[in-house]
């Protein structure tokens, strides 16, 4: 049985005494991964059977895999964690370290794990503990898919036996990918003004009719360089559908990647039939898309849903995400950092127009984090984030960060598209 594990993941083993849980931790992780309850125990009072220390013990525990978890590292908490008020508390540290909560419940009959504790060499537990145990851990088997686990995974002891496990990586870490790359904001249905900025970045952009007559393009980059789009594809601009094919014709063909904006994921849920307002330039995409064969709009709405909400790029000396991303957000995967990614921090006013805080000027992480969302008038460095949304859609520009070289390339819009009812930001640093 292969079992699929997120790399950044709390996993908590379940399971009486005598089960197998060390034997299968020592066999599948690493030393350094597992918080073992007995072996805190026993640092506390040099005795890992002395209950008495099980509180401090577990503050031990609870301490340790803060520490790994903040640093984004997979932690197995090796414990009979066979109580549901036992797993709360750690299904809540994961959620806020951002890490996937996963269990691996042994179903191991009560017989072997007495056996099986029987047949230890270093450590005994009493059968009455071990048949306890067992009890508590079927009693609270049934509320433990609601307590909110990414994963559950139950295991027989022939499961065990051939279990395999396996690391996956999440949707946002590429940090293989080293570039170079050119990183584009906000297009926002500013497809002539796109095509003008890839063209100066040395793009060779041609379109290809289609059987069905919808738009597609081949585009041949410089250099082995690849395009990054910051999100906020459609509203408000002239060319929607025009800007939706290149942007999936580049990424299918390897040549870009590309971040959902908050605009994308509006136009998204209105597409699949979710009741959404129809403001701030929906309205434009909506008419747009309607003179285009259905199965276009179904491929746009799987495209903006299956995009991951950042990236992490180059060994994580770079991070890619619409609205931007605090230090210590990105390569995680919870709800929380995709709203950060999607939205920023703030709230809207009383007219609906968004109050942003400036998360940027806190920002003391490693990476380069680069961003759009807020139109500003000129790109401006601001402790290793760049905000490049430079409001072409309003008449502004649309701008590139070439990456590793940090040379900004900006081509000026056409026209003023759409009128903005609030004033483009003067970013000051």
């Amino acid at each position: 049985m292969n079992i699929s594990i997120p790399d950044s993941a709390l996993v908590l083993l379940i399971g009486p005494s005598g089960s197998g849980k060390s034997t299968f931790a020592g066999k599948h992780f690493k030393r350094s991964e597992i918080i073992s309850s007995d072996y805190c125990r026993g640092l506390i009072s040099d005795d890992e059977n002395d209950q008495s220390a099980t509180k401090d013990a577990f503050e031990l525990v609870y301490f340790i895999a803060a520490k790994r978890l903040a640093a984004g590292r997979l932690t197995v908490i090796d414990a009979t964690n066979v109580l549901t008020e036992a797993r709360k508390p750690l299904i809540k540290l994961a959620r806020e370290y951002h890490a996937s909560p996963v269990a691996i419940v042994f179903k191991v009959p009560e017989r072997r794990c007495l056996e099986q504790n029987l047949a230890r060499t270093e450590r005994q537990v009493d059968d009455q503990v071990i048949r306890h145990q067992y009890q508590q851990l079927y009693s609270s088997l049934r509320e433990i898919e609601r307590e909110g686990f990414h994963d559950l995974i139950m295991l027989s002891p022939d499961e065990i036996a051939a279990a395999t496990i396996e690391r996956r990586k999440l949707w946002n870490n590429l940090k293989h990918e080293h570039g170079p790359f050119d990183i584009i904001g906000d297009v926002q249905g500013c497809f002539d003004e796109v095509c003008d900025l890839l063209k100066l970045l040395g793009y060779q952009i041609a379109e290809v009719m289609t059987n069905d007559q919808s738009y597609r393009y081949e585009v041949r980059p410089p250099d082995g360089r690849k395009a990054v789009f910051l999100g906020d594809l459609v509203d408000r601009g002239p060319k929607i559908p025009q800007v939706l094919s290149l942007v999936m014709s580049m990424i299918e063909s390897g040549t870009a990647l590309c971040v959902p904006g908050n605009h994308d994921i509006k136009l998204m849920r209105r597409l699949r039939g979710r009741d959404v307002k129809i403001s701030h330039g929906l309205v434009q995409s909506l008419s747009q898309l309607e003179k285009e064969p259905d199965g276009f709009k179904n491929l746009v709405t799987d495209f903006i849903e299956n995009l991951a909400s950042h990236y992490l790029l180059d060994d994580g000396k770079l991070v890619v995400a619409h609205a931007g991303m605090k230090e210590e957000l990105p390569g995680r995967g919870s709800r929380k950092v995709r709203d950060f990614a999607l939205y920023g921090e703030g709230k809207p006013d009383e007219d609906g127009l968004p109050v942003r805080n400036n998360w940027a000027a806190e920002y003391r992480g490693h990476a380069l984090v680069v961003y759009g969302h807020t139109p500003v008038q000129e790109p401006c460095w601001l402790n290793q984030t760049i905000n490049i949304d430079t409001g072409c859609v309003f008449g502004g520009k649309l701008t590139a960060l070439r990456y590793p070289e940090r040379k900004l390339v900006s081509v000026s819009a056409r026209q003023a598209y759409y009128r903005l009812r609030m004033p483009i930001l003067i970013n000051k640093g």
